[in-house]
């Protein structure tokens, strides 16, 4: 059961939408089912509120679960109003938004139910990259339910009442509530599911208020947010001194600071979020060797290396940046792959996710080397080998095989009078921003100030960047 404290589903609604926005539709539709003295229950619009209103003015469809009408679960006319939500905003190009306090499938309904949860998937997945979904989840968001919240672009979740579970934790081999509760907060946001977790039920709608002001209602249209108010050309003194965590960097770089970080508590050495730029909204993908606290000293660091992780994370936010047409910003400091037995097992195919997913997104992608880029990983790190549009150096930033000492020693192990030092320093000369710039691989070496204004002029350079795919149905890597 949720919390009694918890709001009700439509004061969720009114919390989300725009004053007096929100209009109700199927608010008569009710259970079919008479199993199980199901005909001498009462089941209020069948467990869940659906309808549509504006956000921030943007038109959105949105499904309310009621905890209080047996407990939210699915069954048959439950799901068959999520359904048509989904149907309405496919033809119409709106965003869906779903918040969920759901105790699972209505075992009353049996396979009818069943059947209407695949009703939900099938809708879900035939709106994948057509319009943007978001789940919500306030209560108890378990089994089949979590599938649903999976199969959304966005979910994000309440820090102390909210459950995300396929399993009970009771119910994991070797595991006890008591030791590990797998379905809360504190586990999920350490894993891939939650892209955002948030303390309290009207702070959770306000962040879901802000990310839709941000994304474009559908694959066919382009994002923008307010007008920008920033100072188009203001120069960014600190950002040089923050690129070890781009999180801060990158806040520092967008208009108004704004940068809202997607999955924050897993994988954090790969940073993925959304900024502003002269109110166009860019996906960022950036390697982080540091994480600073709130007063900005280093709470924690991290190998210049691409983890399974990491690439998995970052190669769906470009697929949904792609997606939706929002173009990429990549910053990259690596220096190649993680080294372990459990990594050796993941992180080639993890990587090739990666250099596909930066490969196929056709929409503008700038790349800036804020460090040292090195091996096949940086050539995965969106650069101008697969397909980057611009690329632009940092002063200090090195392009090349691996660190030059490190190159010097392995070309000449079996030479025992050669001079190591000069050997490294002439193998540094090819690893330098001159050198790249000479080929080609970069566009531009910029001083870490001017980076704002900088990537913001490219972008709109960009901004009309039209290519046609061959024609393929799809990848498999």
């Amino acid at each position: 059961m949720s919390n009694t404290n918890a709001m009700s589903a439509k004061d969720r609604i009114a919390a989300l939408v725009d004053d007096n926005s929100f209009v109700e539709i199927g608010a008569g539709v009710t259970k079919r089912s008479t199993d199980f003295n199901m005909q001498e229950k009462s089941v209020p619009a069948d467990g869940v509120v659906t309808g549509y209103g504006l956000i921030q003015n943007n038109p959105v469809y949105i499904y309310s679960q009621d905890a209080s009408a047996m407990n939210g679960t699915v069954g048959e006319m439950h799901a068959g109003k999520i359904a048509h939500v989904y149907e309405l905003a496919m033809k119409t190009g709106v965003p869906v938004v779903g918040l969920i306090d759901c105790a699972g499938m209505r075992l009353q309904e049996s396979t009818d139910a069943l059947a209407g949860f695949g009703k939900i998937y099938r809708m879900k997945a035939k709106a994948s990259g057509v319009v943007p979904q978001i789940s919500a989840i306030f209560g108890n968001c378990g089994g089949g339910v979590a599938v649903m919240a999976a199969m959304s672009d966005f979910t994000f979740m309440e820090q102390k009442e909210a459950k995300l579970f396929v399993n009970s934790p009771n119910t994991l081999d070797q595991n006890y509530t008591s030791k590990l509760d797998t379905a809360g907060a504190d586990f999920q946001k350490t894993a891939s599911t939650v892209d955002f977790i948030v303390e309290g039920e009207n702070e959770l709608l306000q962040s879901v208020r802000e990310l839709v002001s941000i994304l474009p209602a559908n694959n066919n249209e382009t994002a923008f947010s307010d007008e920008c108010m920033d100072d188009l050309n203001r120069l960014v003194p600190d950002f040089g001194t923050e690129l070890a965590d781009p999180a801060v960097a990158l806040e520092d770089l967008g208009d108004n600071n704004f940068f809202l970080e997607v999955k924050k508590g897993y994988a954090k050495e790969m940073v993925t979020g959304f900024l502003c730029l002269d109110g166009i909204t860019i996906g960022v993908v950036a390697n982080r060797t540091a994480e600073y606290d709130a007063d900005g000293k280093t709470a924690a660091e991290y190998a210049p290396r691409l983890t399974t992780a990491g690439c998995e994370k970052a190669a769906a936010f470009v697929s949904v940046c792609d997606a939706f047409n929002i173009p990429v910003l990549s910053m990259t400091n690596v220096e190649g792959y993680a080294t372990s037995v459990e990594e050796e097992k993941t992180i080639a195919s993890a990587a090739a996710k990666l250099t596909a997913a930066f490969v196929e997104a056709d929409v503008p992608k700038v790349n800036l080397i804020i460090g040292n880029a090195y091996g096949s990983a940086y050539i995965t790190m969106n650069s101008k080998h697969i397909g980057a549009d611009m690329v632009f150096a940092l002063p200090d930033a090195k392009i090349g095989m691996m660190d030059a000492e490190v190159a010097a020693k392995i070309m000449y192990a079996d030479e025992k009078d050669v001079d190591l030092s000069a050997r490294a320093a002439e193998f540094a000369e090819q690893s330098g921003t001159d050198a790249a710039a000479a080929r080609g691989y970069i566009d531009s070496v910029i001083a870490p100030e001017s980076a704002r204004k900088q990537l913001m002029y490219a972008f709109e350079m960009l901004y009309s960047k039209s290519e046609y795919p061959i024609g393929k149905k799809h990848g498999t890597i």
